[in-house]
């Protein structure tokens, strides 16, 4: 814990937003070859996704088409676009775009945006290049479970439905955090299970999640059950992307899963930390945790994917320094090409490459990349 108030603090003092601030109490086989990215050279803060990534994406891994919204939150004043506006926008879903005028805006939401698996298939958000959510530090901001019977349940097996389908693209989350919440615990920015999920042109700054615990995690984003195990996509994202904006938790200080796929993409993870310690199963005497500077996945049958992506400088007490991948029953893999994977810190257990904690039998295929 002491650790984590430590990132939170240096967060704070390292970072100025000059945003303003609101309170509120198909898959296929055809490649894009780019897309366009409000986010390139934002006014505050690294840049969404690797400048070097050129990675081809897949047409189901794109930006999703808003040009016709369902709903538009503001009326082109900063004040308008509220933490109620989102939380009321989310629950209806739909195609959402915001009117908070021409600067960047910074919404705090002091109460978690959810979505309810009745109210509309697809669910895109879309901050177009200028809106942050805000956690202030003390909130998870976005929320989606189809096995929640809060959100509705809407059908015998919500484990493995294909909707709702939830998208976030061109926005930015920040200071995130679920230290708070207790039955559906990590995931500091967002949590899902159920449905697809994907993340375009987005970044994601100083969310957290518990500090410590074997298998809780997910600074940033936390994931279970997509629907056919199909991959969560994350494509032209940055995570952290430098000192005093990384994401932290106990394992997986950007990403999270049990038994989820991920495609990434054209994107970058830089100074997240796994500040659990002991590991999982935690050695006697410890809380657990720790692994998976990046990303931490566990399951059985799973694929993670690293397309144009730099993983580097990213920090843990256990294993995985950038990856820690554990397919229980052998039957995973892990594809990593067009890639860098370096600089990494600490931990164990790196059978075949630096930073990659996995079993050795894992198939792993690299091409074209550099892992040091």
């Amino acid at each position: 814990m002491k650790n984590l108030t430590y990132k939170i603090i240096k967060s704070i003092l390292t970072i100025t937003l000059v945003f303003t601030f609101t309170n509120c109490s198909k898959e296929n086989d055809t490649h894009l070859d780019t897309i366009h990215n409000p986010l390139e050279n934002p006014e505050n803060g690294p840049a969404a996704g690797n400048p070097d990534g050129d990675s081809p994406i897949p047409v189901e891994a794109s930006l999703e088409d808003v040009t016709n919204p369902d709903i538009v939150i503001g009326d082109g004043t900063p004040e308008s676009c509220t933490c109620e506006a989102v939380v009321n926008a989310v629950a209806q879903g739909g195609k959402i775009v915001f009117d908070c005028g021409p600067d960047p805006h910074t919404i705090v939401m002091d109460e978690t945006a959810k979505v309810f698996n009745n109210a509309n298939p697809d669910v895109i958000i879309d901050g177009g290049g200028l809106i942050t959510l805000s956690g202030n530090g003390n909130t998870r901001i976005l929320y989606m479970n189809t096995c929640d019977p809060d959100q509705v349940w809407t059908t015998e097996h919500c484990q493995n439905q294909d909707h709702p389908r939830l998208t976030v693209q061109n926005i930015t989350f920040a200071d995130g955090n679920s230290t708070s919440e207790t039955e559906y615990d990590g995931g500091g920015a967002i949590w899902v299970r159920g449905g697809r999920f994907k993340v375009v042109n987005s970044r994601f700054f100083n969310n957290v999640c518990q500090s410590t615990g074997p298998d809780v995690g997910g600074g940033a984003i936390r994931v279970f059950s997509q629907y056919n195990d199909q991959p969560v996509y994350i494509v032209n994202t940055t995570f952290g992307g430098d000192d005093g904006y990384g994401n932290v938790g106990s394992n997986g200080g950007a990403l999270s899963s049990i038994g989820v796929s991920w495609t990434v993409i054209n994107s970058f993870f830089s100074h997240n930390s796994a500040i659990g310690n002991g590991g999982n199963p935690a050695i006697s005497g410890t809380p657990g945790g720790g692994s998976g500077g990046a990303i931490y996945n566990d399951g059985n049958t799973m694929t993670l994917t690293i397309l144009g992506t730099r993983i580097e400088e990213n920090e843990v007490n256990a294993f995985g320094s950038s990856i820690f991948f554990v397919s229980n029953d052998h039957s995973g893999n892990i594809i990593i090409d067009n890639s860098t994977i370096q600089n990494n810190i600490g931990g164990s257990w790196y059978p075949v490459y630096p930073s990659i904690s996995m079993h050795s039998d894992t198939p792993i295929a690299v091409t074209n990349s550099v892992i040091e």
